[in-house]
């Protein structure tokens, strides 16, 4: 009689630790994913893939390529919207619009009144290290949703093999999950990460590099002598500052950029105090 009620009561106490593991267990994630490069590239459906097994993933990407219209948006047109069929049968949607501007409508229309719990932005294809992140529509994406409250992670990778998405898939999900674990996916949190192609050497978490490159034009004249000019940047070259995420980037490494979304220069501001608002 002993040994059964025991028994009995070793089982209650099994079932009573289960049941509480699985009222701590934490809830899936809600993840809007975004990018630059259009709703078909082969960043996004590599990034798609890495975070449906840990995430609820909605789609939100622009119907055509739109690299480099950094936090433009779109206002002056109708905004086109279509349905993208896909065999995890999630929602996703073709926006004829800026990445800024899908972010904007996903928050604002396309989503239920549940907010997700975090933007991904990408993966872009080509890297978005140092003042690359003022032009970068994969940047302003995240920044767009950084600024409406939600936690954001803009993730690019060096120009590669489609290998090389898929790596950078995975670290994209393994910064997820440690962020997640550290109580890090809460606003004001925005993340711009680079992976370069190849196979990394590790991680950095680094500052942003002020390189601009190299700007220049090439002079030309349509058939007609029209005169136009075509754009001839090149990426900087030579040592980058020492610790920077273009140094850290060019050395092999995934790097990791705290970015801010309040730009006032407070020291600025106390002296212009000062000097501007005297009676």
């Amino acid at each position: 009689m002993i040994r059964r009620l025991s028994s009995v009561l070793l089982a209650a106490l099994v079932l009573m630790a289960v049941n509480v593991g699985l009222a701590q267990e934490a809830p899936r994630l809600r993840i809007l994913v975004v990018n630059d490069d259009g709703y078909q590239a082969p960043g996004l459906v590599a990034l798609v893939d890495s975070l449906v097994p840990i995430a609820e993933v909605i789609v939100v990407a622009p119907l055509e390529q739109q690299s480099g219209t950094g936090h433009g948006i779109t206002y002056r047109e109708p905004i086109k919207v279509l349905e993208f069929g896909n065999r995890y049968a999630l929602p996703w949607y073709a926006i004829d619009a800026k990445p800024a501007t899908c972010v904007r409508l996903a928050l604002t229309v396309l989503m239920d009144s549940l907010p997700p719990d975090l933007v991904v932005s990408g993966i872009n294809t080509g890297d978005n290290v140092g003042a690359s992140t003022w032009i970068s529509g994969t940047v302003a994406a995240a920044r767009e949703g950084a600024l409406n409250g939600i936690p954001a992670i803009a993730v690019s990778v060096g120009v590669g093999s489609h290998q090389d998405y898929e790596i950078a898939a995975g670290y994209a999900r393994q910064l997820v999950e440690r962020l997640r674990a550290l109580g890090k996916i809460a606003p004001p949190l925005l993340l711009n990460v680079n992976v370069p192609a190849g196979g990394p050497a590790g991680i950095r978490v680094a500052p942003m590099s002020l390189d601009l490159g190299k700007q220049a034009y090439d002079r030309r004249y349509t058939p007609r002598g029209q005169l136009y000019f075509w754009d001839a940047w090149s990426p900087p070259e030579g040592e980058a500052v020492e610790g920077s995420d273009l140094y850290w980037f060019s050395r092999g490494y995934v790097t990791v950029t705290p970015l801010r979304i309040d730009q006032t220069d407070t020291a600025e501001l106390l002296i212009l105090e000062q000097g501007l608002n005297r009676k």
